[in-house]
């Protein structure tokens, strides 16, 4: 359904949203998405952040 498609993941904050975009880079695989390099563009943009920490606040005001 999805073969051949790229997608791109940017992510922030914590281990465990690290771990979320792990789960859902394997999910996207597993239905024929191509992980990608984020700057290099692709045809889903998976923007996974937090506003816990000061740092993932401002860096993701910056996306």
């Amino acid at each position: 359904m999805f073969e051949d498609k790229k997608v791109a993941f940017y992510t922030l904050g914590c281990k465990l949203n690290f771990s979320e975009s792990s789960t859902i880079a394997r999910q996207l695989n597993e239905i024929g998405f191509i992980r990608n390099d984020f700057n290099l563009g692709a045809d889903l943009f998976v923007i996974n952040t937090c506003s816990v920490t000061e740092n993932a606040n401002k860096e993701c005001r910056r996306i």
